[in-house]
């Protein structure tokens, strides 16, 4: 694929698609700014290209800034990664009309499935199950009032173009709702420039399950199995797994809720990778959630237990290239992986922390995969998501992914910053996340951040997890 590919991103997810792009022989080209002056994804690609500007709106959300550049450099594609304008139809849009590839779904796509109340309109038409309550917007408290005293309470306000836990707030009686109503449209425009609210019945005990799709331009829709993402702080992810332990051995819900994302990927004429989300009650009932038009932080544990490189092959769908594989019969479940987010954040509080970067080390065992844009001497700035790298592990079943995910987290680092390293630690050792057991409230229920010992060594937490595994203590 002798191809120009210009990465509208940086961090890890742009080290990802550089490594993908020079796989398939094409040329990676990467940006650089005036406050990134070395990002460490230019060391993967074989061009680099200088984007003014000090802020995130001059720079990696400049659209027009962005499409000359790409002009100028003779590239053939543009690949938008995760975050900033990768779910921006009018991005999208405009990419398209210069004659470059935008490497993602078409603009349709990203516009109706990107908005909450659209989306779960269009789910609903499609026949999949959607969440008890408001088909769109609703406009005023007593517009929300009647639809919760019809699902019953509690129910979940939330932004119609949310995100990453913003705008969105549980309501267990009409003073609380009459309370919030204000504070979240409050929030959902000063984060989305949009104060549309959802109202919908809140499932108790839930599961937060997600469906890998990949899709091409000539109509073939395949899934690469499910993913969990329960373990949460502020509805954003910390961990995940791959396949779901709460779905464990029935095959008959997996196989329910694959096909129910292929449907509505289908019914929206979906051309690239992307992810359907559900949530998922005790009785393992599902309803849609959000589909989000992109590829995701979490994909490589769907490339570990499937052994299909997403990135690849999002790559190969966009330039109408043949998948790796011919059908849906081809992709089958290997063992199990688990991904943790290794951010730069306050243990105790699950706050950003920000700081330099001194040094770090860390030992890839067999299974293991650390995709990260760690260096020394640099600075994690506040201006981007707190995230540095993803650790990966996959084993032969979730017990063994998880041994090999903690002998690797103890094995990880990084000096000068403070990380989350300490949390994940009290959270792989819980009982109630080794059973897999845990739903979305399990940060609020269990607390693990109130079982922090920051003294602790590496080699008494395996001591500790050796002893456990083989019945010495509790």
């Amino acid at each position: 694929m002798n191809k120009r590919i210009l990465i509208c991103n940086r961090g890890e997810i742009a080290i990802r698609i550089a490594k993908a792009v020079s796989e398939l022989g094409g040329t990676a080209i990467g940006f650089y700014t005036d406050f990134e002056k070395e990002p460490a994804h230019l060391e993967y690609c074989q061009e680099w290209i200088y984007l003014s500007g000090t802020t995130n709106l001059e720079t990696y959300l400049n659209q027009d800034k962005i499409i000359e550049l790409a002009q100028k450099s003779k590239a053939d594609a543009i690949h938008p990664g995760y975050g900033f304008l990768s779910e921006n139809p009018s991005f999208a849009d405009k990419v398209k009309e210069t004659g470059i590839i935008f490497i993602g779904p078409h603009a349709q796509a990203i516009h109706s499935m990107g908005d909450k109340a659209v989306s779960k309109k269009i789910a609903k038409d499609a026949g999949v199950p959607v969440v008890p309550g408001s088909v769109g917007k609703i406009d005023t408290i007593n517009e929300a009032k009647d639809i919760a005293k019809n699902i019953a309470y509690p129910v979940l306000l939330k932004a119609v173009a949310g995100g990453g836990g913003k705008g969105m707030r549980v309501c267990n009686n009409d003073e609380e709702l009459e309370k919030f109503f204000p504070a979240v449209q409050r929030e959902a425009k000063s984060s989305f420039g949009n104060p549309d609210l959802l109202v919908e019945k809140y499932i108790v005990n839930p599961h937060h399950i997600e469906v890998q799709i990949l899709a091409n331009n000539k109509g073939d829709v395949f899934h690469l199995y499910e993913r969990e993402c329960s373990i949460q702080r502020r509805h954003q992810k910390v961990i995940e797994e791959a396949p779901s332990p709460f779905i464990g051995s029935d095959e008959k819900t997996r196989q329910n809720i694959c096909e129910t994302a292929v449907k509505l990927a289908r019914h929206v004429q979906y051309d690239s990778a992307g992810t359907v989300e559900f949530i998922m009650g005790e009785d393992k009932s599902f309803y849609f959630l959000e589909m989000n038009t992109r590829i995701q932080v979490e994909h490589p544990i769907t490339e570990e237990i499937t052994n299909i490189d997403l990135m690849v092959n999002m790559i190969k769908s966009a330039f109408d290239m043949d998948l790796d594989f011919k059908s849906q019969e081809d992709i089958q479940i290997r063992g199990h992986a688990i991904e943790l987010r290794i951010c730069a954040e306050d243990s105790e509080t699950m706050l950003p922390s920000p700081g330099m970067i001194e040094n770090y080390d860390y030992e890839l065992g067999k299974g293991i995969r650390f995709d990260h844009c760690l260096r020394p001497n640099r600075e994690i700035s506040s201006n981007f998501d707190p995230m540095v790298g993803k650790l990966v592990a996959r084993g032969f079943d979730r017990s063994v992914a998880i041994r090999k995910v903690r002998n690797a987290l103890n094995k990880l680092n990084i000096l000068g910053l403070k990380t989350n390293i300490p949390l994940l630690k009290v959270i792989l050792a819980e009982e109630t996340f080794q059973a897999g057991q845990y739903t979305t409230f399990y940060i609020d229920k269990i607390k693990p951040q109130e079982n922090l010992n920051l003294n602790i060594t590496p080699q008494e937490l395996l001591i500790h997890a050796i002893e456990k595994e083989i019945g010495l203590t509790n």
